[in-house]
C-alpha cells in the first residue's frame, strides 16, 4: 500500500516516518522512489534533527531538489511553531550581551576556559561545551574539537568565548592566532565564526566588534 493509500485508510499515526516524510516529498527520482529518498533523508539525519536542517543541508542529498526541500522545511516549521517550541523556547545569540548569560559561570574562573556556543540558522543556542580548560594555546584549541559538536548538532553558526582571570581583555597573541585558524575552518565547512568574546568578571571584549572577524 502506498503511503497515501495508507494514511486515507488507516490514518496518519499509522506510517511510518519514512512514509510520512515520503508524502512531503511527492515523487521520487530516476531509480529512486520517494520512500528511497526519505529513507536516504533519515539514514543523514535523525528525526529530531529536522527541524534544525537547512536548505542547502537538504539539496546536498542527491534527488532532493528545492521544492522538495521547500516543503520539507515549511512542514517542519508549521509543526514547531504548532508546538510553540519556536522561537521561544531557546536563547537567542545575535550580540555579546545576549550571549553573555550563557557565559556568565566562566567569568570569575581561576583557570581559562574555552566555551563555544552553537547556534542554528534563528541564531538559536542549540548545544554548549567546553572545549578546554588552562592557559590557551593552539594544541588546546584544535579546529577538530571546536567544530566536530557543530557538525553533529547541525550548527549555523558559532560563538567562541574564554576567560582571562587577570582581568585584561586585550587579546594575547595566541588568542588572534586561534581567532584567525578558526575563521579559516568556519569559511571551509560553511559555518560562520560569529564571535569570539573574552571575557572578565566585569567586562568583555568583541572581536566583531572591534572588527577582528572577517
Amino acid at each position: 500500500m502506498r503511503p497515501r493509500e495508507k494514511l486515507v485508510e488507516k490514518g496518519a499515526s499509522n506510517l511510518t516516518d519514512r512514509e510520512l516524510l515520503a508524502i512531503l516529498l511527492r515523487t521520487g527520482r530516476l531509480g529512486k522512489s520517494a520512500l528511497d529518498l526519505a529513507h536516504d533523508i533519515l539514514a543523514k539525519y535523525s528525526l529530531n534533527q529536522l527541524p534544525n536542517l537547512t536548505l542547502d543541508n537538504l539539496k546536498r542529498i542527491k534527488g532532493i531538489d528545492i521544492g522538495k526541500a521547500t516543503t520539507i522545511l515549511a512542514a517542519t516549521e508549521l509543526v514547531l511553531r504548532a508546538l510553540n517550541k519556536h522561537p521561544h523556547t531557546l536563547p537567542v545569540i545575535i550580540s555579546p550581551e545576549s550571549a553573555l548569560d550563557q557565559l556568565s559561570y566562566i567569568r570569575m574562573q581561576k583557570k581559562e576556559h574555552f566555551v563555544v556556543l552553537y547556534l542554528n540558522a534563528r541564531s538559536e543556542l542549540i548545544h554548549q561545551e567546553t572545549i578546554s580548560m588552562g592557559t590557551l594555546t593552539c594544541s588546546l584549541v584544535h579546529p577538530r574539537e571546536v567544530f566536530a559538536p557543530a557538525l553533529t548538532h547541525l550548527a549555523a553558526s558559532i560563538l567562541v568565548a574564554h576567560n582571562h582571570p587577570s582581568g585584561d581583555t586585550t587579546p594575547s597573541d595566541d588568542d588572534l592566532t586561534i581567532t584567525k585558524r578558526l575563521g579559516q575552518v568556519a569559511d571551509v565547512l560553511g559555518i560562520a565564526l560569529f564571535d569570539h568574546l573574552i571575557l572578565t568578571s566585569t567586562s568583555y571584549y568583541s572581536f566583531r566588534q572591534h572588527d577582528l572577524l572577517t
